[in-house]
């Protein structure tokens, strides 16, 4: 053990010495601290945005006059999805998907006003974040301290000597390994100071340290692998060149093919397609504008005979909003069906990619790092998810004022004159139909089994990297 101890703090004096470390660390750092800083004002600002508008659209729905309840279930209410808090570290596709959705009745509509503004307000920064920078610039960093570990000492002929002191290939390797080691865990120093600004806005502290271990699994693998090719080169020029060959192939072109191949066997139905289908469905369910539908025969059939009366004017009830209500409730169904069979497809296309990480680890931390931070697809459909129930509840309030608050005769009477129209009208109070909403992630536990494939793939990696190394430490030569 104490070789091993000798061989690491050797590392480590040759780093400092040869200011490797401490310049590599700068570049680290400095990157890090730009792209935390900007992505930091960024969700800041979009957060005190979203809140803002969120408080003055309910505002602004609870202050509108006495209406026919009809009118308000089309006036619609605006729902915003507020930023996870580790969103500001790893954004995930929250920078390319919308933040906020229309409600109204009889429709379901999409998310909307992706952050496209992202890339005027930081230019070529834009797509960069602190996740980013730990996956994609790390490993680079890694590398360098690392590509000359055992080929250096071969080039310096200190190898032979080492050896011939009872140095085995083995200790060598474990030296080298803890010095860089070390150097990693002070690399997520930062991300644990960053992150932590997280735990003001409601995460918990094993989420942080869940994200930290993440990353650590993913730079030792680079660790393993600039080792392993360390003691297979004996030139450091090839060790780099090989080394970064394998940083661009993993991290940029076979992340880049595997979304360009997943996307060439999608056979999901377009928008026009889907909603066409849908809307075919949708008109089997009768028009709940028409309370004369024949698609409501049966209800009227069963309300008359509950309350005991002949026709719908002697109901206690208006006819009409009963209608609205039933309608809704068939129409919802419906739409949800096709909104999940929308969700399952993208959820497919998205463990398609993610299966990818078997051959590039970027995807792999790129996926597990979402996954935790609450803004990967799952927590998108989430979103979509909680603003239905909302939408739903909200629109069925409304028709429930229109069958309780508002009388039969009246109804449909309204369009005879401007007297009959404002009897036609239910008090504003009955627009007090919004559930308080604020987005939440999902439970840590949730999120780590949804981050548990990847984590797989990555110790799948970092253990056969670390065979391949030990099997190879035991033939090392000068």
């Amino acid at each position: 053990m104490k070789q091993i101890l000798l061989i690491a703090a050797g590392e480590w004096r040759y780093w400092l010495r040869s200011r490797l470390a401490l310049g590599s660390a700068f570049i680290f750092l400095l990157l890090f601290f730009v792209t935390s800083v900007l992505s930091s004002w960024h969700i800041e600002a979009q957060s005190h945005s979203r809140e803002h508008h969120q408080s003055e659209a309910e505002d602004t729905f609870l202050a509108q006059p006495d209406r026919h309840p009809h009118r308000m279930v089309h006036y619609g209410h605006y729902l915003f999805r507020t930023a996870a808090p580790l969103a500001s570290f790893d954004p995930g596709l929250d920078m390319v998907t919308g933040q906020s959705i229309f409600l109204e009745g009889h429709r379901q509509n999409t998310v909307m006003f992706a952050e496209s503004a992202a890339s005027a307000d930081f230019g070529g920064l834009s797509w960069l974040s602190p996740a980013l920078i730990y996956q994609l610039f790390a490993p680079l960093i890694i590398i360098l301290l690392a590509y000359g570990s055992i080929a250096r000492e071969r080039e310096a002929a200190v190898l032979a000597p080492l050896m011939a002191l009872g140095v085995s290939g083995h200790q060598l390797i474990a030296g080298k390994a803890l010095a860089l080691l070390s150097f990693i865990l002070l690399m997520l120093v930062p991300l644990l100071i960053s992150s932590s600004l997280a735990l003001n806005r409601g995460e918990s502290l094993n989420a942080l340290l869940l994200l930290a271990g993440f990353y650590f699994i993913y730079l030792s693998l680079w660790l393993a692998l600039s080792l392993l090719a360390s003691t297979v080169f004996k030139k450091r020029a090839s060790v780099l060149l090989t080394l970064f060959g394998l940083w661009f192939g993993l991290n940029l072109v076979l992340p880049s093919l595997a979304v360009n191949a997943i996307g060439s066997e999608s056979t999901a139905a377009g928008k026009i397609e889907s909603d066409l289908i849908m809307m075919a469905d949708l008109r089997k369910l009768g028009n709940g504008h028409n309370a004369s539908d024949p698609a409501f025969t049966k209800l009227k059939a069963d309300l008359l005979a509950e309350h005991g009366v002949d026709n719908i004017e002697e109901l206690p009830v208006n006819f009409r909003g009963i209608v609205a209500m039933y309608s809704e409730k068939k129409l919802t169904k419906v739409l949800n069906d096709y909104a999940n069979k929308r969700m399952m497809a993208e959820l497919q296309q998205e463990q398609a990619l993610v299966r990818f990480g078997w051959l590039s680890p970027a995807l792999a931390i790129a996926a597990a790092s979402r996954a935790i931070a609450g803004t990967d697809l799952i927590h998108y459909h989430l979103f979509q998810t909680q603003a239905e129930a909302v939408r739903f509840n909200f629109v069925q309030g409304l028709n429930r004022a229109h069958a309780e608050a508002l009388s039969y005769q009246a109804d449909i009477n309204r369009n005879k004159d401007e007297d009959s129209w404002k009897k036609a009208r239910v008090d504003a109070s009955n627009w007090q139909v919004l559930d308080e909403y604020e987005f939440q992630t999902a439970a840590l536990s949730e999120r780590y089994s949804n981050a548990a494939q990847a984590m797989r793939m990555l110790l799948a990696w970092l253990i056969l990297a670390i065979a391949i190394l030990f099997w190879r430490g035991g033939s090392i030569k000068p």
